[in-house]
This record gives C-alpha cells, structure tokens and sequence, in this order.
C-alpha cells in the first residue's frame, strides 16, 4: 500500500465526498470521508487573520504561571505560522518530529526564515533552525535572517552568542557591514552594557568597517553612561584618527563625561574648543552640564560652568536656575543659591514651592531659622501653601534654637490647613518639650495628635527609641516614661525599648526592675522581652531566672534571639554545664535561620574530637579564627564535651595548651578549663556506671540491701566546686543549679536529637 500523500492547501476549497473541507492551509491527509456532508449553498468568506492550527479547539490559555506570553501571530504568513506551530507542539524542543514538520514544505526561504525568528523566543531551537535552513541547497542566509537571529538571541539575554553572529557571517562567506555591528551596539547600549559595547567596536574595527559619526556617538555616550570614560576617549582618538568632524552632541557626550569625572580643566578645554570649531553650548547644554556637576557633588564645577554660561551670553531659563539652586542648597551653599533665587524673582521666573522647600531647609541646617521664616512669609503672599515638609523643617529649626512655643504654633497652624502632621512634625517638640521637663505641654501635644488622628503609642515607640540611642537619652526616657505612664501612655513595645536601650549602656539592675513591673502592670512580656530579659539576667547572675524566661519562651512557640543564646550559654559554661551548653548550641543552629559562626563550628570541632587527634582540633581552631570568629566558652564546651566523649583528656589538655601558647587564654582560665575537664569526665564516667547498673538490673537489688551508693554516685558529679566557680566569675558562685534545674533541655530534647543526631 502506497503511503498517504500530504497536501497544504490554502484558503478554503469546496468539500466532496471524497475530500474533506480544508480552512486557510489546514494540513490533511487525502482519506476517503466516512461521513458525507451536502454541498453548501454559500461558501464562508475566508478570513486568514483567524486561521488557528486546531479550529475545532479553542487556543490554550496562559493562565500557567509557567507559560510564555504569546505573541499575536495574526501578521505572519501561513507558512511561517504554520512552523511555529510545529516547535509549539513540541514543546520548542528540536527534534525528528519538528524535522518532519519542515520536510512537509517543499522550501524555508530566508525571508521565511527572518519572520519566524522575529517572533521566536526559544535560542535553542531559533539556532536549530537557523541553521538546518542553512543546509539547504543552493540556500544563503541574508541580512534579514542574520539580524533576526541577533535579535532572537538578545531576546533570550544570549548577548555574548549575538556578539559571535559577526564571525559567523564572514565564515559563511557575508562579510558584516556597519549595520549589523549598530544592531548589536544599540542593545548592549540600551541594557548598559558598556564593556560590551566596546568589544563590539574593537570588533567592528578588525574587520574594517569605519563606524559613522552617529555610531561613534553611540558608543562614547554608552561608554560614559557606564563609568568606562577612560575607553570613551580612547574611541574618541580613533574618531579623529578616522577623520570625522565632531557635532555637538559628540562634545557635549564628552563634556557630560569630563563634567561626571571631576575633569573641569579638560572640560573647560574642550568647550572652547567647541566654541572654536562648531558653536556655542545653548542654555540646554549647559543646564545638562551642571545636572551632571550637582550629581557628582562639584558644586565649585557648577558655579564654573554658570560663569562660562553668563560669558556666552546665553540667558539661563527657570530650569537652569531651579536646577543650580536646588543642588546648591543641599550641598550646603545655601547663601549662594538665595542670590540665584533673588535673580530668579527680579527676572519675573515663576518660583515653584520646591524652590521655596530646599531654600527653608538649608537655612534651618545653617541654624538661620530667621531667614527661613521670612521665607515661609513670601512664600503665602506669593499665593502658594506651605507643603508638610516645609513645616517640618520650620519646627525643628526653631526647637534647635529653643523656640518651642512658636514651634507648637506652626505645629497647630499646620492642623488648621488640613495638614496631617507626620512624627517628622511633633518629635522635634516632643524632645524639647521632654528636654525641658514639660510634661503637661507633652501631654497636651499628645492630645492634640489623637484628635488628628495620629496613633499616639507608635509614635511614642519612635521617639523611645531615638532617645535610648544616646546614652544621655535613656534616663530622660526614664523619666519621661515614669510621667506618662500613669496617663496609660505605655505599652509593651515602649517597655522593650527601655529595657534594651537600659541594658545597652549598663544599667542591667534598673532594666530587670522595668521587667517585673510589667507584671504588676498586666503587660504579657512577648519575645523580644524575654530575650533581653535573658541577657540581663545572666549578666546579673542568675541563671535560675534566665532559664525561667527561656520557658516562657518555648511555651509562646517562640524562638529566642540570638543574642540571647550566646549569652544563656556563656552563663551554662561557667557553672561547668557543659552538656547543657552543647544541647543549646544544637537547638539554636535546628531553630534560627544562621546561627553564630562559633556554634557552627563547634559541631566541627565535635566531629574532629572523634579523631582522638589534638592537631585536628587545632586545625579547625585556625580555619575558624582565619574567618574572624576566635574561640569563646561555646568552642571550650565542645572541646571538653568531644574530648571526655571519646575518653581522650590529654588530647584535649594539648587544644588548651596551643591556646595558651598563642595567648588567646590566660594560665588562669586553662586550670579552669583543665578542672572543668576533669569534672566533666568524672561525671560522664558515673553515668555510665548508673547505667550499666541499670543495664544489668542491679539498682533494685542495691536499694532492697539499703546501699545508697547510687544516689550518691547520682548526684556527686552535677555541680562544680566552689573554688572554680570563683576563678571563673565570682557573681556565678551563689548561682550553681543541677541539670535538672534546666527543664527547656528536656523540651527541646527531641527536636535537637531529631535535626542533629
């Protein structure tokens, strides 16, 4: 049996028996009909804009998150929709089946070519076409399809592969012209890409092509654009090397640049230059110049360039004037940039309010709150509003010259014209207000901001915390905080803020005073209490309390800081816990997102205890300390616990003595170290005889003969002596607490084993 023939029709033909009805270059075989259809009376117009390869289907629909937005394809020829459907049956993956698709047409065209790359997103299979069409015989890629394919390929961020399509041109024997290298010049330019660009022009210059002064221009401004003014005036030698005339918009590229590198004398050069050779720079250009000047921060390259301006005689617009004084104003020259403002109103320049803003701010930063407000006066005649910033500035500016009362007027000036103030607005008087001890003007702003409507509490929380940032501040915090919290101005947040910023400048005693009044107050202490809470317990020395606000937060579901579990374990070390401090480690790296350096590396050290060797140790000692994290009480723990682990006490006497040879221990803490050593094995020893009696079911025959060996053997190894406690820290002497003590362990026993075992 013959195989079936493939036929592509076009358009729509009448249907038979014999042959079923075909719509706008449907591809079908030519099978007998099994269901006749009569002969219509009229034929449908055909409408090729809404040919579909599945007209029975409904297009599929991008609603994946995953699916490429398609591009309407109701422009291109039948054939070349015909393609693309191909590679969108199968998914844009080349293969046989897409191979058998093209060997349906009798020939794929370059033009046909350059119209499916114009519209294809997938590289891959873009090149594979590309290419299998170049197999063709008597077949040759044009310009068209070459640049496509460019296209195709910077579409899909394969800009270094577009780079290659130069090369690839003169190997087929199409030597590149200038308009190929433009094509990939102007995308490199258009995505900042400035190395890029000029490794395409050195490439443009190795096969021979001499750019125009269009393409020079193009390259030097994505050059300049991009930092790389060094390798713009390199182009620049070849432009006049090449024997191009400069326009204005080449000078004014290179001036932009100079004027952004802090070159003034080259660029003042190279403007009288231009005035030689061409003309003089318009007031756009040198408004353009100090743009860049302002950007850069040269405020004395801008006054320059104005003086260079007024010797041409070009006459500066508003937008010169505005863009001058603004940038004269925030770079602290605000003198100067009145003058200009003065010209500006003697020349009849319409003034915008922003003028009026930077004007007002920079005064106020010069402490000239007189001149600021005369300010604000010829602003209102000039019939503008003040703006909310202009206020804010105003009233700092008049609370940094102890003018309060006439602050909290403009303040109440401000509410008046339907401003809402901002904390912008009442902190500065709220500090002068606290700074001067006036606490009923305080609470009476405090009234006024509720009746605007602004949430009291949240900016209380603000302006707490800017005051704890010095240490000054705190305490009149304190007091301030001691006032209105009788008026119910408090919360937990604020009592947070108190009890870090306290315990930030040492005053550990009067931040846990602020604690337990939260308890009297009915405030629920959250997790950020807790965890300072911690910190300042442990610093106090007890431990027992530390470990109690640790509980608290595991039953909250909470994880504490990690601030608080350095200094929670600090406290377990040098009560000689030394497995309650590797149980902590374990349960901090298995619940905070990144640990500290030094819990993770003592699960390193661990691992090398199990070598038996000192040297190990001591070599993930030094990896550890190259990266900036030297050896605390949590590296000590890990050495102590691996070491009596593994039976090996000389091993780990060895690790302390290399530290103490390199000075990074005192001779005092390693005879601690070596006592804490020493106590730890002899603890994990009676473990294990606890539990071989255990094992060998004996502890019941030794209770029923009345020995009470095993409480002792129990309980004589859980504590530390009183004399290493003392060499240690001597406020932790009266703070020593058994294991059993510490039921967070225990809680979060399963977890640790669970993430780490």
């Amino acid at each position: 049996m013959p195989p079936p023939k493939f036929s592509l029709f076009y358009g729509h033909r009448k249907p038979s028996r014999n042959r079923p009805t075909v719509r706008s270059n449907r591809l079908s075989l030519s099978q007998p009909n099994p269901n006749p259809i009569p002969f219509p009376t009229q034929s449908q117009p055909f409408d090729l804009s809404k040919w579909h390869p599945h007209p029975n289907q409904s297009p599929p629909s991008n609603s994946s998150p995953s699916a490429a937005p398609i591009v309407s394809l109701s422009h291109l020829s039948p054939i070349a929709r015909f393609i693309l459907d191909a590679f969108r049956k199968n998914r844009n993956h080349w293969g046989p089946p897409v191979v058998a698709e093209l060997h349906k047409l009798r020939r794929v065209t370059p033009d046909l070519v350059a119209e499916v790359l114009k519209v294809q997103n997938d590289p891959v299979s873009a090149s594979k076409l590309f290419h299998w069409a170049g197999k063709q015989k008597g077949f040759k890629h044009t310009f068209a399809s070459y640049n496509a394919l460019t296209y195709c390929l910077n579409r899909a961020h394969r800009f270094r592969s577009a780079d290659q399509v130069p090369d690839l041109m003169d190997s087929q024997g199409k030597p590149p012209t200038e308009k190929q290298f433009e094509i990939l010049i102007r995308m490199h330019s258009d995505a900042n890409r400035g190395l890029r660009v000029y490794h395409v022009f050195r490439k443009m210059k190795t096969f021979g092509v001499k750019p125009r002064v269009f393409l020079y221009n193009r390259v030097m401004d994505a050059l300049v654009r991009t930092g790389h003014f060094d390798l713009a005036l390199s182009v620049y030698d070849d432009f006049r090397g090449d024997g191009l005339v400069e326009e204005s918009i080449t000078y004014m590229i290179l001036i932009k640049g100079m004027c952004k590198c802090g070159r003034l004398d080259e660029m003042l050069q190279l403007l009288e230059r231009m005035r030689v050779n061409l003309c003089k720079p318009d007031v756009f250009a040198y408004t353009a110049m100090i743009k860049v000047l302002i950007s850069e921060g040269h405020l004395d390259g801008c006054l320059k360039v104005w003086e260079e301006m007024r010797r041409d005689r070009v006459e500066a617009d508003a937008m010169a004037y505005v863009t001058l004084v603004m940038g004269l104003c925030k770079g602290g020259r605000v003198e100067k940039g009145y003058e200009l403002f003065r010209e500006m109103k003697e020349k009849g320049f319409l003034i915008d309010r922003a003028i009026y803003g930077v004007l007002v701010e920079g005064f106020v930063e010069d402490r000239k709150v007189g001149a600021a407000c005369d300010l604000l006066k010829d602003l209102v005649a000039s019939g503008y509003r003040a703006d909310l910033g202009i206020y804010n500035s105003l009233i700092k500016g008049l609370c940094d010259v102890k003018q309060v009362d006439k602050a909290y007027k403009l303040f109440r000036v401000a509410v008046q014209e339907g401003l809402g103030p901002d904390f912008a607005t009442v902190n500065p008087i709220m500090v002068s207000y606290a700074d001067m001890r006036r606490m009923d003007n305080f609470c009476d702003l405090l009234a006024q901001m509720e009746k605007c409507g602004r949430p009291v509490i949240d900016d209380l929380s603000k302006f707490f915390s800017m005051l704890t940032e010095k240490e000054d501040g705190v305490m009149m915090a304190l007091e301030v905080f001691e006032e209105l919290k009788v008026k119910s101005y408090s919360s937990v947040v604020i009592y947070n803020i108190l009890i870090a910023g306290l315990h930030k400048f040492g005053k550990v005693k009067k931040a846990l005073s602020l604690f337990d009044e939260m308890k009297t107050f009915d405030f629920q202490p959250d997790l950020s209490t807790y965890s300072s809470a911690i910190i300042c317990y442990i610093e106090e020395g007890d431990l027992h309390e530390a470990c109690a606000c640790h509980n608290k937060i595991i039953e909250m579901s909470c994880v504490p800081s990690v601030a608080a579990y350095r200094s929670l374990a600090k406290g377990l070390f040098s009560v000689g816990e030394i497995d309650a401090v590797m149980l902590l480690v374990r349960d901090c790296l298995a619940s905070v997102t990144s640990g500290p350096m030094a819990f993770k590396y003592s699960l390193t050290v661990l691992n090398a205890c199990r070598s038996k060797n000192a040297e190990k140790v001591i070599d993930v000692m030094n990896e550890m300390m190259q990266q900036g994290c030297p050896p605390d009480h949590v590296i000590y723990s890990a050495i102590i616990s691996g070491m009596c682990k593994h039976g090996i006490i000389e091993e780990a006497r060895k690790v302390f003595s290399n530290l103490k040879e390199r000075r990074l221990i005192t001779e005092a803490n390693m005879i601690l170290y070596d006592d804490m050593l020493i106590e730890h094995m002899k603890k994990k020893t009676a473990d294990l005889i606890v539990s071989g009696l255990k094992f060998f079911g004996l502890e019941s025959k030794l209770r029923a003969k009345g020995c009470n060996l095993l409480i002792k053997v129990k309980t004589s190894y859980k504590m530390l002596p009183n004399d290493i406690c003392c060499i240690e820290s001597a406020h932790f002497a009266k703070a020593r607490f058994p294991i059993d003590n510490y039921p967070f362990l225990k809680f979060r026993m399963s977890a640790t084993r669970k993430c780490w075992t």
